[in-house]
């Protein structure tokens, strides 16, 4: 069993091929066959930008402990072809001690593997499919693989009869079939020790993908309702959210475009029922104004913008972390709203449904932020922890006499007359406005509404849920959203060493608990700022909110290219290390 971290042993490998040639099926089946084993495990896909064909890498990770990121490195690497495999070289890491299980007949072997050092074996994946009516190559792949790493047959097996369930006896029975080609041509390896070893306990994980933990967090949290427009890398949720709205009274609507979704979400609201849609950076750009009508007429409503690479169309299958701005900052006038964050695959569920919650409570916009890198992995983990944030919206149910919808209370939460009320009738605008509502060009109405609006986010209570700190040093690690993963294992990788680490992973970006923040940061003497962006978003905003120690240090890099747990580490290392020993 090779050792690929300081803190864990696992197994990382990585299947590549051509678009159709299935290896994301493969890589789903692996990840589900060793959660039926008890493993944890990650998969994570890497592709062009392509609509169809071009270059695919499933890369996982298994282990018998939880693992929430990739390594730096492969310990397995197959490939069904190698067409464009040549675009991951800078992704799928291999050295001495991997191997790289290859098809001789599919393409050259590129000179970036052969530069690895890693061990070369040749399976003839192609020909063997000649075998057996209607085998493929990539699940004879899965044979193999499970063979060589120790999964149970019978669990691999059962898998691949639960996804091909639909599709027929015969092609299940050519599957299975394949599978025994796989297993058999282990045999005819040089080296069949098993990498994965075994797991702890022998309990089935919850298979669950970051998108289906959003939507599975909305629907918890209270939403009926979703308005999307597809946009890669958010369609899952609301392909997850048309399955399951239904079954909850719920309604899903595809929208012609991204200006529709949101407004229709909007009305929805309006009526009385939580709403939320999903897209990603071009969407999210499109929905800009229809967020300010929502703060101005204080219309609760979630978007989770799943981010990717930018700006413009940039790379849609790769991940980023370059919405922060226009998320915090995005609108004409001072309209403030609720930004969050998830930090992990799990935690998808808990700060969504957290911001149904807030933007129920508060009567605004709240915009969760999620990206490709958590969207769209799929994971074995154990599941979160239940919680109780409900849709609870402040409303005016009584009859009314003399009803001010935008009244300025004390905490700046004004309660909603829904349509129907009697005395309840308002005009919900964009104008601004006075307490009753009717436009209004005065001035005092409009700095009273603006200051009540800023006052119910700046006063409300939020808890210690704002941000997830783990541990004591005066070394602190500050990061927020995916860039949480690899960060948790750069630090237990040093903590291992002997260093006193701090980890701090903010999940409520606005409004940011600057008081909480910088008490945090008080013990401070060397600041690690981790973040997937170009032009360091995270870091900039936090220097604009609170001040930081004099020893703050960047990580920050663009999509596509992950910051992995190894280069958190080697910044580390950079630092002055005595200074904080």
């Amino acid at each position: 069993m090779n050792k690929t971290s300081d803190t864990t042993k696992d197994l990382s490998l990585a299947l590549v091929g051509s678009g159709g040639a299935g290896v994301m099926t493969a890589g789903q089946t692996l990840l589900d066959a060793a959660a039926a084993s008890g493993y944890y495990g990650l998969m994570t896909r890497a592709t062009g930008p392509q609509i169809r064909g071009g270059e695919a890498a499933a890369i996982l990770r298994l282990s018998g402990e939880p693992v929430e990121c990739q390594d730096d490195r492969l310990d397995l690497l197959v490939a069904l072809d190698w067409n464009k495999a040549e675009r991951f070289a800078d992704e799928l890491i291999l050295d001495a001690e991997s191997l790289v299980i290859a098809d001789p007949g599919q393409g050259e072997v590129p000179a970036w593997v052969g530069e690895s050092g890693a061990r070369l074996v040749e399976v003839p994946f192609d020909a063997l499919t000649k075998e057996v009516r209607g085998a493929r190559a990539n699940t004879i792949a899965v044979g193999l693989v499970g063979q060589l790493i120790g999964l149970k047959g019978t669990d691999v097996e059962a898998t691949v009869g639960r996804i091909l369930e639909n599709k027929g006896a015969k092609l299940i029975e050519a599957a299975l079939a394949g599978l025994k080609l796989g297993r058999t041509a282990v045999d005819d390896l040089p080296q069949r020790q098993g990498l994965a070893g075994q797991p702890d306990q022998a309990e089935p994980r919850w298979l669950i993908t970051g998108n289906d933990a959003a939507g599975l967090g909305a629907v918890r949290g209270g939403v009926r309702f979703c308005a999307a427009y597809p946009i890669t890398p958010s369609t899952e949720i609301q392909e997850w959210l048309a399955a399951h709205l239904p079954e909850l009274g719920g309604k899903l609507i595809q929208a012609e475009d991204e200006l529709a979704s949101i407004n229709m979400c909007l009305g929805a609201s309006f009526g009385g029922t939580p709403a939320m849609t999903a897209t990603s950076g071009p969407g999210f750009s499109l929905m800009v104004e229809a967020l300010g009508l929502a703060t101005q007429a204080e219309i609760p409503v979630v978007v989770v913008d799943v981010m990717r690479g930018g700006p413009s169309t940039g790379i849609p299958t790769r991940s980023e972390q370059s919405d922060l701005d226009i998320a915090v900052h995005g609108a004409h006038g001072d309209a403030p709203r609720l930004v969050l964050a998830p930090n992990s695959i799990g935690d998808c569920v808990t700060t969504t449904q957290w911001a149904v919650h807030l933007a129920e409570a508060l009567q605004c916009p709240a915009v969760v932020l999620s990206d490709q890198r958590l969207g769209q992995a799929r994971a074995a983990i154990d599941p979160p922890p239940q919680c109780d944030w409900q849709a609870n919206r402040k409303l005016a149910t009584d009859e009314l006499e003399d009803y001010r919808r935008f009244a300025d209370t004390d905490d700046g939460v004004s309660p909603m007359a829904l349509p129907g009320t009697a005395g309840g009738e308002y005009t919900a605008t964009g104008l601004s406005h006075m307490e009753s509502a009717r436009p209004s060009a005065s001035g005092m109405d409009h700095q009273r509404q603006l200051d009540k609006r800023r006052r119910k986010l700046e006063q409300f209570h939020f808890g210690d849920d704002w941000a997830d700190i783990d541990g004591d040093g005066e070394l602190v690690v500050l990061t927020w959203g995916s860039t949480t993963l690899p960060a948790r294992e750069a630090v237990a990788r040093m903590r291992s060493r002997g260093h006193a680490i701090r980890l701090i992973s903010i999940r409520l970006l606005s409004p940011l608990n600057t008081e909480v923040l910088t008490e945090a940061l008080a013990s401070c003497r060397q600041l690690l700022i981790v973040e997937q962006s170009h032009g360091g978003q995270f870091h900039r905003y936090l220097r604009s909110r609170i001040e930081l120690p004099d020893d703050t240090h960047l990580l920050a890099r663009p999509g596509p290219l992950n910051i992995g747990p190894g280069d958190i580490v080697t910044a580390i290392e950079n630092l002055d290390l005595e200074k904080v020993a």
